[in-house]
């Protein structure tokens, strides 16, 4: 996914949709998560706009992790855009977050923040990864989402 285009991420995530999602779904999402992210030292964090739903900072995982977690759902929640997608954009059309009035001590666009789209209701929460690779913590996130939404 290091090559993931704008066009490949926004029809990725056109396909990401919930028909509910609430605490306990929340709940299954973070294990799927950390399920999925086995012995990597990342933080798993889950949350809406108003509160925290989920977090886990596995072994190896640092506080800088869940800065980036922070930066990046700020952004996933902001845009209701996953990060990388909005991190592809700017990158194609040579943009910085600067350029919306977003400081860089508050927003990022790497890889590993994906809304949680709920049909008929619209972005409610967020799931993000941080600690691998932009494009690998984004790619844990859709698999954990996907593997959800199939099973």
């Amino acid at each position: 996914m290091t090559t993931a285009t704008a066009a490949s991420l926004a029809a990725e995530y056109a396909e990401l949709h919930f028909p509910r999602f609430a605490e306990a779904e929340a709940w299954t999402l973070g294990q799927k998560l950390a399920e999925l992210a086995g012995a990597a030292p990342v933080v798993i964090n889950i949350r809406s706009t108003e509160r925290m739903l989920f977090h886990a900072a596995l072994p190896g995982s640092a506080p800088l992790n869940d800065l980036w977690a922070r930066r990046k759902s700020n952004t996933a929640l902001l845009f209701q855009l996953p990060s990388f997608l909005v991190g592809a954009r700017n990158r194609e059309n040579g943009h910085t977050l600067a350029r919306n009035g977003l400081a860089e001590a508050d927003y990022a666009d790497h890889g590993g923040a994906v809304p949680i789209r709920v049909t008929g209701v619209g972005v409610v929460a967020c799931a993000t990864v941080s600690g691998l690779p932009q494009a690998d913590d984004h790619a844990l996130v859709v698999a954990a989402i996907q593997a959800m939404l199939v099973g």
